[in-house]
């Protein structure tokens, strides 16, 4: 008898599936929300620069060459210029970044 009473007691306690879920589920939500969100937005923002390139972009490759585009070879790669007569072939994906012209001067 005694032993029935702490078995049923023991179930009572037990907590629903939903409550022993709910800490994976908001951390998974947490590592979402902090780190792969940010991480897709930043490598559509990439892409989006990537194949609004055009000739005369000036550009920063990953291994820090700055140039201007002279020419885009195929939809992978572009032809930058870094000197007066010295081109490089690079890889659309080994563009960092590209820099903004300067705002016309202020009056």
């Amino acid at each position: 008898m005694l032993l029935n009473l702490f078995a049923q007691a023991a179930q009572e306690q037990q907590p629903s599936a939903l409550v022993t879920l709910f800490p994976f589920i908001l951390i998974m939500v947490v590592v979402w929300f902090f780190m792969i969100r940010p991480q897709a937005k930043k490598q559509k923002e990439t892409q989006k620069m990537l194949s609004s390139l055009q000739p005369r972009d000036k550009v920063v490759t990953i291994g820090g060459l700055i140039g201007e585009i002279d020419s885009l070879k195929d939809e992978n790669t572009v032809v930058i210029k870094v000197g007066k007569d010295v081109k490089l072939e690079v890889r659309k994906n080994a563009i960092a970044s590209k820099i903004e012209p300067m705002q016309a001067m202020k009056k």
